[in-house]
């Protein structure tokens, strides 16, 4: 039972605290270039599964070649995907696949996303006071995050389950 979402990341940085040493001010890089990759996720609490999709949109298509994807590779289950109700994700022209059968989470509720915390958890170990001098560099810097997350299940589990879904 994954849950999906998708983030928007990029060149235009937001700055994180940071540690520094007292009495002085910490000194962050900052850029205001408005490029963007998003990232399409679905994430498996209760197995710590995550899949993921870069594409440089969010839309309908997006959507349906980030469902083709995921359901080519659980060939062999049939997928309960949980999402928000973004108007892509509702669309007469999204082609869910045989496999897989799309819920919808209540509206103006991502606290009940546990994807939310993935994006959270990348955009803060791997984005956080970074520099990108290209997309290439931000691309590259995603996948690595990205590939990272998905190499430690246990860890996606432990950052993606609510307190009632541990008893």
């Amino acid at each position: 039972m994954p849950l999906q979402d998708e983030a928007r990341f990029g060149r235009m940085s937001s700055p994180r605290a940071c540690w520094a040493p007292k009495r002085e001010r910490p000194r962050t890089p900052s850029q205001m270039v408005r490029e963007f990759a998003y990232v399409f996720g679905a994430v498996g609490p209760a197995d710590g599964r995550h899949d993921s999709l870069v594409l440089p949109y969010a839309d309908t298509e997006a959507m349906t070649m980030f469902l083709r994807e995921v359901a080519k590779r659980h060939p062999r289950g049939y997928i309960l995907m949980f999402m928000d109700q973004a108007g892509w994700r509702k669309s007469k022209g999204l082609r869910v696949p045989r496999n897989m059968e799309l819920a919808y989470l209540p509206p103006h509720s991502p606290g009940l996303n546990p994807q939310e915390q993935v994006w959270d958890e990348l955009r803060e170990k791997h984005f956080g006071n970074r520099f990108f001098k290209s997309m290439d560099a931000v691309m590259d810097r995603l996948v690595e995050g990205l590939r990272c997350m998905e190499a430690s299940p246990d860890a996606l589990k432990s950052l993606t389950q609510r307190d009632w879904m541990k008893k």
